[in-house]
C-alpha cells in the first residue's frame, strides 16, 4: 500500500478513529511512525508504523 492509497482509505473516517496495528498477539495503537527515504534505485521509500508498548 502506498501513503496515497493510504490516505484514500483514510478520508471520510473520524478524525478522532484510534489507529490499530495487527501485533501478532492482537490488536495494539499505532504510536510512532518512521519514514526511510529510497536507498538507491529500486528501493522505495518507506513509511514504518510502530506499536505502541505501553500496552
Amino acid at each position: 500500500m502506498t501513503v496515497a492509497q493510504l490516505l484514500d482509505r483514510l478520508k471520510g473516517l473520524p478524525e478522532d478513529a484510534v489507529v490499530l496495528m495487527e501485533s501478532g498477539d492482537g490488536l495494539s495503537r499505532v504510536s510512532t511512525l518512521e519514514f526511510v527515504a529510497d536507498q538507491g534505485p529500486g528501493a522505495p521509500a518507506e513509511v514504518i508504523l510502530s506499536p505502541s508498548m505501553d500496552e
